[in-house]
This record gives structure tokens, C-alpha cells and sequence, in this order.
């Protein structure tokens, strides 16, 4: 869908379908391959307006403790306070402050993201990658997005060197955004 007719048919309130969704990071590793993860719990919710996308807004939050990159000694140490702390701060949030239609199918949500209690505004391009009835009579939207950041701009400054020199991980994450969100009735 790339007319704002069609756009604006898919006006109204939406949540996050955590089952048919990721949010995702990528990270470097040792300077020479990156490392995957994901949080497996989370909720959002969001206003579309296809005719005026200037009015949509969308607030996501995140549980810390549900980090997964599929190696458990890994997410237990990501989960600590040499990483995000889950026991202090058990939420990651983002909630979004303007939203930018960039042309028929790109569409830029700036926010303020808060991952251990620091604030810091972020734009993330989302393309739109349409919408469908489920089997259920459900109106979904699906959208993909990415953003870095600064892990360090958070306070997640732990690190160790490498004999060969560099560090074992990188400053820059990149925060991946695959979303099925479903209309509410």
C-alpha cells in the first residue's frame, strides 16, 4: 500500500503482537563478528493515522530480564549491572514524541528511549511493509525498523580488552524492530 487512501483506511489504535514480532539487537564481538539477541517479553501499543501520520504515536516497553542470545552464561551477565541491570531497572522504554512520513513507505519515529534510567531521543526509520486480514478477521500492519546507538550513552560502559588489542564489545548496538501490530476493536 503506497497511496495515502490506502493509508488512511488503516487509521486506528494497535498493539504490538509479541508472537509475531521481534525486538532485536546486534552488537560486535572480540572486533571481528557480531552477536545476535532478542527480547522475548514485551508490549506496545500505537495510534495510526494514514490520512495525517503526524497525529500517530506509539510507546513500546520492554522487559530487561528477558534478554536472549541463545547462550544462558551470556544473558546472565547482559542482565547484570555490568550490562542492563534487570534487578534495578526491569524496563527498557521507548515513547514516541513525533512521527515523519518520509515518502510512500518510509516513515520516521522520533521518541525518547530509556534504558536504564537514561533518557535520550532517537529517530528510527520504519518501513511500512504492509497490512492483511489475518484468519481471525484481524487487521494487521507490519513494520521494520532499526536504529543505533551508543551503548556507552546509557551508562553500559563494561569492557575488556583483547591481547591483540580493541575491546571484547563494541560501543555501537543496533536496536532491530519487527513489528506485527493488529488493530483493536
Amino acid at each position: 500500500m503506497s497511496t495515502a487512501t490506502s493509508l488512511a483506511s488503516l487509521t486506528g489504535d494497535y498493539a504490538l503482537d509479541p508472537v509475531h514480532s521481534r525486538i532485536g539487537f546486534v552488537a560486535r564481538h572480540a572486533m571481528v563478528t557480531k552477536v545476535r539477541g532478542s527480547f522475548d517479553e514485551f508490549e506496545g501499543k500505537a495510534h495510526l493515522d494514514g490520512a495525517d501520520p503526524a497525529k500517530s504515536s506509539v510507546s513500546v516497553t520492554i522487559t530487561t530480564a528477558s534478554v536472549d542470545t541463545r547462550n544462558e552464561q551470556r544473558d546472565g551477565h547482559l542482565r547484570t549491572n555490568d550490562f542492563l541491570d534487570a534487578p534495578t531497572f526491569p524496563h527498557i522504554t521507548f515513547v514516541s514524541t513525533a512521527v515523519e512520513q518520509l515518502d510512500d513507505t518510509t516513515f520516521r519515529v522520533s521518541g525518547d528511549l530509556t534504558i536504564k534510567d537514561v533518557t535520550r531521543s532517537v529517530d528510527i526509520d520504519f518501513e511500512f511493509q504492509g497490512s492483511a486480514t489475518d484468519p481471525q478477521g484481524n487487521l494487521r500492519v507490519g513494520l521494520e525498523g532499526s536504529v543505533p546507538i551508543s551503548r556507552k550513552d546509557y551508562g553500559i560502559t563494561w569492557n575488556a580488552a583483547l591481547e591483540g588489542g580493541g575491546v571484547l564489545v563494541g560501543d555501537k548496538v543496533v536496536l532491530e524492530f519487527d513489528v506485527s501490530a493488529v488493530r483493536q476493536s
